[in-house]
């Protein structure tokens, strides 16, 4: 079924591409109809090596699509209190492009959870026998031993090294084309991505014999809820580290020379950020003009820093909300319908000529 995926699919090309005009549902038909030919070709802005994957493997671009209808949650999820909130559509236009086009924290964190969402999707459709390349992980047979002793390889382990390795080979050709210094960032959090998601790759086990007990455990590899992934990505975000290109072109060192030097799994940026408070298509930004801040946080999602200061507006609205729940053995849980009557804070808009001009 492709019916979910001309609403999701301009998400990668963003992320693989930059900017890209959107898919039409007409060409997802004939892509469904004809052959993978047709259907790679007909993808806007593919690199050669692109094409080349999408032919031959066509029934892992459905697999990708999932991957982006993934990361793109995710995102929204973790920078759901923010200025800038991982939106990416503002009345049809794509202002992801344009935050991709700068080398910022968040271009580092998009980039990361774009190319960790593409492994977690491959290595899911592996595991569920979705993808002719692949299946369970080969390498998990026989026996092996553990802190709590012997045990057979059973079931089906994810082969998050297949994963890994159509990550890389898909998401990371277009950035092998350029040699420039965004470039060899966005190489670098691709794979700080594609890493968070083996990090919490977890042994799960079976036990059996009699009433239960483990004599003999039968046990497999799978990869933990994507949200752990987030996790991880957005605390890497929070620690991510400014670096500058060295003087031979090849790598980067760090800007300020009172910081670490970042390893693999850290994510790294070259630009400072913009402070998104007003709407500016050239930075992405949507501005923070009508979202809903909180009056008692002291976060980024109270309304003086939401709001960058401009004041905020409050309507009374009210709600149904399930109140008075109770538990009736067994096993139901029984509430009531209440009408609640609450405060919504929402931020004002600027009023200054200055942003007038720039939108």
């Amino acid at each position: 079924n492709m019916n979910f995926l001309p609403g999701i699919w301009w998400s990668l090309p963003l992320v693989l591409i930059w900017a890209t005009p959107p898919v039409t549902s007409s060409w997802w038909y004939m892509g469904a109809v004809g052959s993978s030919r047709v259907m790679c070709d007909n993808v806007p802005g593919l690199v050669s090596r692109q094409r080349q994957l999408c032919r031959r493997h066509p029934e892992a671009m459905l697999s990708i699509g999932r991957g982006v209808a993934a990361w793109t949650a995710e995102c929204q999820h973790q920078f759901r209190r923010h200025r800038w909130d991982c939106n990416a559509l503002e009345r049809g236009q794509r202002l992801l492009g344009r935050v991709l086009l700068r080398s910022s924290r968040e271009s580092a964190f998009v980039h990361a959870i774009s190319s960790a969402g593409v492994v977690f999707a491959i290595t899911r459709a592996c595991s569920q026998g979705e993808l002719k390349s692949c299946s369970c992980d080969p390498k998990k047979k026989g026996s092996a031993k553990d802190s709590k002793g012997h045990f057979d390889w059973g079931g089906c382990s994810d082969n998050i090294d297949y994963g890994i390795k159509f990550a890389r080979a898909f998401v990371d050709a277009k950035e092998r084309k350029g040699k420039d210094a965004r470039a060899l960032m966005n190489l670098h959090n691709n794979r700080a991505g594609r890493k968070a998601v083996k990090r919490f790759l977890k042994q799960e086990c079976k036990c059996h014999g009699v009433s239960g007990s483990c004599t003999l455990r039968t046990c497999w590899l799978a990869m933990a809820d994507f949200r752990r992934t987030g996790d991880y990505l957005w605390k890497k975000y929070n620690g991510a580290i400014q670096v500058v290109m060295n003087q031979d072109g090849t790598g980067f060192t760090v800007a300020n020379k009172k910081f670490k030097k970042p390893t693999k799994n850290d994510l790294v940026y070259f630009e400072s950020s913009p402070d998104y408070c007003i709407r500016d298509r050239d930075v992405g930004s949507l501005g923070t003009a009508g979202r809903v801040c909180n009056q008692t946080s002291r976060g980024m999602d109270s309304c003086e820093v939401m709001c960058c200061g401009r004041g905020y507006d409050t309507a009374r609205v009210s709600r149904m909300t399930k109140c008075e729940c109770k538990f009736h053995w067994c096993c139901a849980v029984r509430c009531q319908d209440c009408l609640e009557v609450v405060d919504i804070h929402t931020c004002k808009a600027p009023k200054s000529p200055a942003w007038m001009a720039r939108t």
